[in-house]
């Protein structure tokens, strides 16, 4: 059966719009749908900018770029790349967060997501299929809105982070966007003010827990490792009680990681690795207090954790560089409500005479004076002058990386932390900073932004056809983004700039297939990691259109 001209039109993967040539307007009756002059996608380009600049919040530049998507996917990301620095907040953190706020409000177009309702089980492996639309799936990315940065529970509206994750895989790293799947768990929501919007398009009722919830999850990874025997699941925004059991189930069985977990933890080891190149000093000799001790904080010192047991610390030896402080203060073997992450971590009481009164941030730092102090608290302003002054004067290079956003709730502002210290710090934060300009120095600020790893990750783990994914491929991809740094520059950025993200994600990819190729964990024969890299990699260039 020929494909109808209309349905061209409205496919997102094949339609030009103005871009279609003379002979496949004729070829596939488009003749008289689209105005008569043929645009060159460069040409395009340039007029859907000028629609882009018209747009008077980020919010409404958003929606333009989400239509366009919506139209023609090649466009959309022949643009992206033109302006990646421009569009990253504006697609992904942190202006997505307005968008999943008002995304039952605004909702036009599915985006090719999957919606799978924990009320409907028997239906998860049509969903993903009919998602899919008979695409050859090679990335998943799956949520279930319970523990969304910064914002918490938002239900099914929290498919846009999904949807975002994958617009910086194709950006970044050129991963098809053919291959790839945004799917959303919908297992209700606690978040009371959707379940009382008579417009929140979800599940109207609390979020279902225990084993009906895990089941649901078990559906989902069988049907959707059956549908699709090469994929990769990227785990994204669950709660802090779900998270981390999901991933040890599955870590060992599939291709699979935990963003919030494992991605975070691997952009942030990098920016400390950053920062020993730069103050010269040794990870095995810090003192690393995290204040936040959710699922990012508890996965960042795994991360470190593993790190400084590559680098020949016993384990027993490794733990005892850590100093987490959560709601309830330093946290103690003894401390209540500890969460199995978190009991990894515990301190002695013994080891402080005054255990008791260590319940806030600033006697803990009086306490244990840390050489790294990470904020993944959502409590604004939490780094004060105070603290980082004391902190500043039992180390020469604090590093200090306070990386809760959207921008209002981070733990302190770069400039506050370099003037705080004299020029001193060695600052990554969570959403974008510009430099500082401080005794004539030009400070670059790293931004510790998971999307500096998870593309060139992803892309490495998709062309090297990997079958696991483990700490030894994770601690490579560390010290491949940790390595770009010029030491040599005063105010140097503990990490690389954003600009340069295609860049370094094919960097990243290169070793992160190389070390799945090292360990034997590829399911087909890779001779040449870089060939198999490029042959899977996609431009966002007009192909020619043939339907066989």
């Amino acid at each position: 059966m020929a494909i109808r001209p209309q349905e061209i039109l409205n496919n997102p993967f094949i339609n030009k719009n103005t871009g279609f040539t003379e002979e496949e307007r004729k070829a596939y009756h488009l003749e008289g749908l689209l105005p008569p002059k043929v645009q060159t996608i460069e040409e395009q380009a340039v007029q859907a900018y000028h629609q882009y600049q018209s747009k008077p919040t980020d919010l409404e530049k958003r929606i333009f770029l989400m239509t366009l998507y919506n139209t023609n996917r090649t466009l959309f990301y022949h643009l992206m790349d033109e302006h990646i620095v421009e569009f990253m907040p504006i697609v992904y953190d942190p202006t997505v967060a307005d968008s999943i706020e008002h995304y039952h409000e605004l909702f036009m177009n599915p985006q090719d997501a999957a919606f799978l309702s924990i009320d409907d089980p028997e239906n998860v492996a049509d969903t993903l299929k009919n998602a899919a639309g008979g695409r050859d799936i090679r990335l998943i990315v799956v949520t279930d809105s319970e523990g969304i940065l910064g914002m918490g529970d938002w239900g099914v509206n929290g498919v846009d982070i999904a949807i975002g994750k994958l617009m910086v895989y194709t950006a970044a790293a050129g991963i098809n966007p053919a291959h790839v799947l945004p799917v959303v768990i919908d297992a209700g929501t606690n978040n009371e003010k959707l379940l009382n919007d008579p417009l929140y398009l979800g599940n109207k009722h609390k979020r279902v827990r225990g084993g009906r919830y895990y089941d649901f999850i078990d559906l989902f990874v069988k049907a959707a490792t059956a549908l699709f025997p090469e994929v990769l699941i990227h785990w994204e925004d669950f709660g802090r009680s779900n998270a981390a059991t999901i991933l040890e189930k599955y870590q060992n069985q599939i291709p699979t990681f935990n963003d919030d977990i494992q991605g975070t933890g691997i952009v942030v080891l990098a920016g400390i690795l950053g920062a020993m190149n730069i103050s010269g000093e040794k990870l095995a000799d810090q003192r690393i207090l995290v204040f936040g001790a959710g699922t990012a904080g508890v996965g960042i010192s795994n991360q470190i954790l593993d790190e400084l047991m590559r680098h020949g610390l016993s384990e027993k030896e490794a733990r005892k560089h850590f100093f987490l402080v959560d709601k309830q203060g330093l946290l103690f073997e003894d401390t209540e409500g500890l969460t199995p992450g978190q009991k990894g971590f515990v301190r002695s009481r013994a080891e402080f005479p005054n255990s008791r009164e260590l319940t806030h941030l600033e006697a803990v730092v009086k306490a244990v004076h840390p050489t790294i102090m990470i904020g993944t608290s959502t409590q604004p302003g939490a780094f004060t002058e105070s603290i980082v002054k004391e902190m500043a004067a039992h180390t020469s290079r604090p590093v200090i990386f306070p990386l809760s956003n959207p921008t209002k709730l981070a733990e302190a502002k770069a400039e506050d932390l370099i003037a705080w210290t004299d020029g001193r710090a060695l600052i990554a934060t969570g959403i974008p900073a510009r430099p500082v300009q401080y005794k004539g120095v030009t400070y670059e600020i790293g931004q510790a932004n998971n999307a500096l790893m998870y593309p060139g990750l992803g892309l490495g783990l998709i062309a090297s056809t990997a079958r696991l994914v483990n700490g030894e491929i994770l601690s490579q991809a560390s010290h491949a983004l940790g390595g770009i740094v010029d030491t040599t520059k005063p105010g140097a950025a503990v990490l690389p700039p954003v600009s340069k993200l295609t860049a370094f994600s094919q960097r990243i990819a290169e070793v992160v297939a190389q070390s799945v190729l090292d360990q034997n964990l590829n399911r087909k024969k890779i001779t040449d990691v870089k060939t198999a890299i490029r042959d899977i990699k996609w431009e966002a260039e007009y192909k020619e259109l043939v339907f066989s």
